[in-house]
């Protein structure tokens, strides 16, 4: 089954890409790099410049049906940059009317806050996110990992073995 991975052009705290992607892979499914446009992306640890990914698909080519799960990495700046991509917020929109699982970690949730899809779930995130999300109309927990229907959310890279953990099980159900 093929998985969506949808970033923005930099930003991206490259762990939180790249520990999903490692574990969805060693499941026997496929990744898909996605972002607004194509070419490549730039992962950041923290701060500092770290590793370039190239871009499977542009988001505006993105069908939502064709993805068995959508993964939202987190980054300060990846999360800000791709909440105002008309395409990013088109085809998360697009995906979460499936049904199918959502995982989301740290700042990866600003863009489901602007495609309207937290209203009445709960979630958690990196703590600074608390306020938005509650102003969206979702419960924010500060937990390792929240589980809430198809949505799946995690705080932080520390948090990553629990997050891949839940992404997997969720996989696992929908075969």
């Amino acid at each position: 089954m093929d998985v969506a991975f949808l970033v923005s052009k930099e930003g991206i705290e490259q762990a939180e890409l790249t520990e999903p992607w490692k574990a969805v892979e060693h499941a026997g499914h496929t990744p898909r790099l996605i972002s607004p446009e194509r070419g490549q992306v730039r992962g950041y640890h923290h701060l500092d410049p770290a590793d370039s990914f190239d871009v499977d698909l542009a988001a505006a080519e993105a069908r939502a049906e064709d993805y068995a799960a959508l993964v939202l990495p987190g980054g300060v700046a990846n999360g800000d940059l791709l909440r105002w991509q008309d395409s990013a917020v088109g085809f998360v929109r697009s995906f979460a009317a499936t049904g199918r699982p959502i995982a989301v970690i740290c700042h990866g949730g600003w863009i489901l806050i602007e495609a309207d899809a937290v209203n009445g779930r709960r979630l958690t995130s990196w703590p600074s996110m608390q306020t938005d999300y509650r102003n969206a109309g979702a419960t924010w927990v500060d937990e390792e990992v929240v589980v809430d229907g198809n949505l799946i959310s995690s705080r932080k890279p520390d948090d990553l073995p629990a997050f891949c953990g839940q992404l997997l099980k969720a996989l696992d159900a929908g075969r």
